[in-house]
């Protein structure tokens, strides 16, 4: 008989144990599936101003992660749920045949002014708005770039002409119509819609859940006043940057 109580006892243990485990993997599934609509840094501690701006070291933050080399060209940065979603996006896009790697990512304000100032000395005009105006067709004013966030990520290729046909066709097209299933959107289509700001851009893709939330941090707390130390940061006001490159965009 009293063997018979321990067997029961010992049965008891082991079914709520198990239900236990199971209820422990459905609060897993749960987490991951809300991962793309409520990323956990959502939850933490406000933006601050200086990372909106870009005037961080992205690489000791510890929101962020290097890009392994298989998933990039570089030596690339990006925040680490947007990494996350992105490799799930890639795997996907590998059963298919369709392979992706990041050209760039995480930019901060000294990376985005030398890249600004080397077009700004390259384009060789006295007049500072047609200079500026001609820069921001593809490329951001220092503090004012998605890229600063650790959000938005260049995929494979900096030419739209890459992405009309062949090789580079069947990967565009399979980001319009898979990669909002993992978060990502473009933010730079056409231009018909009445859209300001930035000319099209067919490789830059931005995380969702995070860049909207950003951008929404930005307009609120960003103005005219932080867009400065670099040549060529006087006509910002004058060209209506942040209104029309931006807010050019819905999130």
């Amino acid at each position: 008989m009293r063997s018979k109580i321990l067997l029961y006892f010992f049965l008891i243990i082991i079914f709520f144990s198990c239900k236990k485990k199971d209820s422990t993997a459905v609060e897993n599934i749960t987490q991951v599936n809300n991962r793309i609509s409520t990323p956990k840094i959502l939850s933490e501690k406000p933006i601050q101003s200086f990372k909106l701006l870009g005037k961080f070291n992205y690489r000791n933050d510890t929101t962020f992660a290097k890009v392994p080399s298989s998933y990039s060209f570089k030596n690339i940065y990006v925040q680490k749920v947007v990494l996350d979603s992105f490799i799930k996006m890639t795997n996907a896009a590998e059963k298919e045949g369709v392979s992706f790697k990041i050209v760039s990512g995480t930019r901060n304000f000294d990376e985005q002014k030398r890249i600004w100032e080397r077009k700004w000395k390259r384009n060789n005009t006295s007049d500072s708005v047609s200079n500026a105006l001609q820069i921001l067709k593809y490329s951001s004013m220092p503090s004012t770039s998605r890229h600063h966030w650790g959000t938005d990520i260049d995929l494979n290729n900096l030419n739209n002409s890459y992405f009309d046909k062949g090789k580079g066709l069947k990967e565009y097209n399979w980001l319009v119509n898979n990669a909002h299933k993992f978060g990502f959107f473009q933010p730079y289509t056409s231009k018909k819609s009445g859209r300001t700001g930035y000319n099209e851009e067919k490789w830059h893709w931005s995380f969702k859940p995070l860049s909207s939330h950003y951008l929404n941090v930005y307009n609120d707390s960003i103005s005219y006043k932080d867009i400065t130390g670099f040549v060529g940061s006087a006509v910002a006001k004058d060209i209506d940057v942040i209104k029309k490159y931006v807010k050019g965009i819905e999130y």
